[in-house]
């Protein structure tokens, strides 16, 4: 009998890197120039990124700084939506930036028909918030891995996890 090969495919992060990632911007708004006066502050309350400075233009600025720091460490730009800039209390500008990770059931059903699209040989099944998909053959792996990957439109990030 044939051995089957397998992969996951999850979205998620990697914690610590974010943290690393909300330090160094914030310790580059701290320092730049275009920053100064502005008394910019990036806080962190579970699945949002809270963004404020004393423009809205500067907050729109920091939200570049954040995503360049994050594609530094790992993190995609997928990861980090943000809303549009609001003006809070004393003209301060703020943006929120939600953290875009999870396969949702939908999301799921439509990566389920693009990897059935690369072969009727590739098993795809949804496990909750993740895909497992498995197929005698390691080269219908690699390709199903491949449309994935360079597929523009998924909202998400996407990883290979639990190569088998």
């Amino acid at each position: 009998m044939a051995q089957d090969f397998s992969f996951d495919v999850v979205s998620q992060y990697d914690q610590a890197e974010l943290n690393n990632a909300l330090d160094q911007a914030r310790g580059e708004v701290g320092t730049r120039f275009d920053f100064k006066g502005t008394d910019p502050r990036i806080e962190h309350r579970g699945d949002l990124i809270v963004l404020e400075a004393a423009t809205e233009d500067r907050a729109r600025a920091m939200i570049q700084v954040l995503v360049e720091k994050g594609t530094r460490r790992g993190l995609s730009s997928k990861l980090f939506k943000p809303s549009e800039p609001k003006t809070v209390g004393r003209g301060r500008g703020q943006v929120e930036v939600r953290l875009n990770a999870g396969i949702t059931d939908d999301l799921a059903r439509d990566l389920q028909k693009r990897v059935r699209a690369v072969s009727p040989k590739v098993q795809v099944r949804i496990q909750g918030d993740q895909l497992r998909i498995s197929s005698a053959s390691k080269d219908l792996l690699q390709s199903a891995m491949k449309v994935l990957r360079d597929a523009e439109d998924i909202p998400v990030p996407l990883q290979f996890v639990n190569y088998r």
